[in-house]
């Protein structure tokens, strides 16, 4: 029994993700250009998908309206039964502070805040309390071997580094959904099965959903299903 197995089993799962003929797309100098083209997807609770494809397929962009970071152009994402796009910008914002936990490509780290501070930011308005954010901060970091490094700033970090805390930033709010979007794109071999490694542990211990984009170096034998994009579609790995 493999791992995506192992994790089938302990954690069975129903829908609480999923999207409906989701379209998306963009208009550059009066000329629409169609990234997502009729998507449909069911996700389980404690599931890891891998979508994979070229660089400009359109992966960012789906976990983008995936996460409420965008709105798409056409279809519908229910997340644990409503539709996103019925919730105002404020109501997807409390959704993502409350349930979702991204990690992008490039980071999105403050340049001007430490690890410390880029992490604690995400809970800063769930009331929780000084005291306990900044037990929860330093733990998480620790974790992740960044104890030492809580006021080092973004550019004082490694490329590892700055990943391990935008990771940390992500699992701050245990959100039931992590979409991550190149997690292991610029890092060596040790480096990224450290973070695969980091992704991982709440799928096994709390059930949670592992969403992952990815153009390069991914074990897709982890994943539970695996999802080629194609000219805006997706294909499933046969």
């Amino acid at each position: 029994m493999n791992i995506a197995d192992e994790m089938a089993v302990a954690h069975p799962g129903h829908v609480f993700l999923e999207c409906k003929d989701l379209r998306k797309s963009f208009t550059v100098k009066r000329k629409e250009i169609r990234v997502l083209r009729g998507i449909n997807l069911s996700v389980n609770r404690g599931e890891i998908v891998v979508i994979a494809g070229k660089t400009g397929a359109g992966k960012s962009t789906f976990l983008g309206v995936l996460g409420g970071l965008e709105r798409q152009t056409e279809g519908s994402v229910i997340f644990e039964g409503p539709c996103m796009e019925d919730l105002s910008h404020e109501e997807l914002a409390l959704l993502r502070r409350q349930k979702i936990g991204v990690i992008f490509q490039n980071f999105n780290l403050l340049p001007s805040w430490t690890a410390y501070e880029n992490v604690e930011a995400a809970l800063l308005h769930i009331g929780m309390s000084k005291t306990a954010r900044r037990e929860k901060v330093k733990t998480l970091l620790n974790n992740l071997g960044l104890g030492e490094r809580l006021d080092n700033l973004p550019s004082e970090l490694s490329i590892g580094q700055q990943q391990r805390v935008a990771i940390a930033r992500a699992l701050a709010n245990e959100p039931a959904l992590i979409l991550a979007d190149e997690p292991t794109g610029e890092l060596d071999g040790e480096t990224a099965q450290e973070i695969i490694d980091h992704l991982i542990t709440p799928v096994r211990e709390k059930g949670v959903t592992l969403i992952v984009a990815t153009h390069g170096i991914f074990p897709l034998d982890i994943a539970t299903r695996v999802f080629y994009m194609k000219d805006g579609t997706l294909v499933p790995q046969q």
